[in-house]
């Protein structure tokens, strides 16, 4: 390990992030009795222009008087180049009470973006003596963002997640891609002819650069890597698939648009009983090793290294905190 020891953000299960439009109460009871981990409360795109004070309005009265139980509480405030940024931070900190857990940054390009939101919040936290400080959370949805992905992980103690948005990335970039999060058949490569002169088309996954580098640059600063929706709720094959992928890069969890997806979101980023049982025998037998003074340990006839201990670690708590949300 490097001599440089990196904290962890605070653990939360964060397997499904459902987004609940600030403007639309009729959902906020509903998503606080739901099933996902953590819900953000949107004040950003979801919410037309002229919407956004009422939004607010709404969002702040929802998280002062609504029993949301043990869930994790989001709101994504409006981008730093509007002039609703500030004053949605300020009432967040004012006026909703302790219960805010988060907030949610959009369009972060810069760790002057996160430096300028953190001191913003240290202050009305500070002047309205709030006794639990406000976790931030990012999304990496730009080019510019990407470009510096490294130097936004570390900007701030608040940070606790990184989130990636295909959506607007893909505009940024310039992406031929209309679909938020799926496939797009243009971006595939072709076999070689077979004996009969045939050749198969594999697509690919065009998110796949910007999702790997997103989950280093979380990992690396001991956040959260979040993968961003599956656009098309009435896919839920897909969803399953595109939901599989990140879990297999390293992902923690998906943000959800739709309350049909939350349920394969938690399925997905939820470590299989088989490979949980497996887990907690490896620890068994860490542990038994350790006890007997054996400097190697093996398990079913293959010799246990450090890198699954850890894993097996991550496994069986990950499992105690779905259990403890059960």
């Amino acid at each position: 390990m490097s001599f440089t020891q990196v904290s962890p953000a605070p653990a939360r299960l964060s397997r499904s992030t459902l987004a609940v439009p600030g403007s639309q109460t009729k959902f906020f009871e509903k998503a606080a009795k739901g099933l996902a981990d953590v819900i953000f409360l949107d004040l950003e795109d979801a919410v037309s222009p002229e919407e956004k004070p009422s939004a607010r309005k709404n969002v702040v009265e929802a998280l002062r008087d609504l029993d949301w139980g043990a869930k994790t509480l989001s709101v994504r405030i409006n981008g730093l180049d509007t002039h609703y940024a500030y004053r949605d931070i300020i009432d967040l900190v004012e006026l909703s009470g302790e219960r805010l857990d988060l907030i949610l940054i959009p369009k972060v390009g810069t760790a002057s973006d996160v430096y300028a939101v953190d001191m913003l919040l240290t202050q009305a936290e500070t002047a309205m003596g709030r006794k639990k400080r406000i976790g931030l959370e990012l999304q990496i949805e730009t080019a510019l963002g990407l470009q510096n992905i490294h130097e936004i992980a570390g900007a701030s103690k608040r940070i606790e997640s990184l989130h990636f948005g295909s959506g607007d990335f893909a505009a940024s970039t310039g992406a031929r891609n209309t679909s938020i999060g799926g496939s797009n058949p243009d971006y595939a490569v072709l076999t070689d002819k077979d004996a009969e002169g045939n050749r198969a088309t594999h697509w690919q996954d065009m998110w796949h650069y910007a999702l790997a580098r997103l989950v280093v640059a979380a990992r690396a600063n001991g956040l959260r890597p979040i993968d961003g929706p599956y656009g098309d709720f009435s896919d839920p094959e897909g969803m399953r698939v595109a939901a599989k992928r990140s879990a297999a890069l390293g992902f923690a969890g998906k943000m959800v648009i739709h309350p049909s997806q939350i349920a394969i979101a938690n399925e997905c980023f939820s470590p299989p009983p088989a490979e949980v049982e497996k887990a907690r025998r490896i620890l068994a037998a860490m542990e038994k090793g350790r006890r007997q003074g054996q400097g190697a340990v093996s398990l079913d006839g293959k010799l246990l290294d450090i890198a699954s201990i850890r894993q097996a670690e991550v496994l069986v708590k990950t499992a105690a905190m779905i259990e403890g949300a059960s």
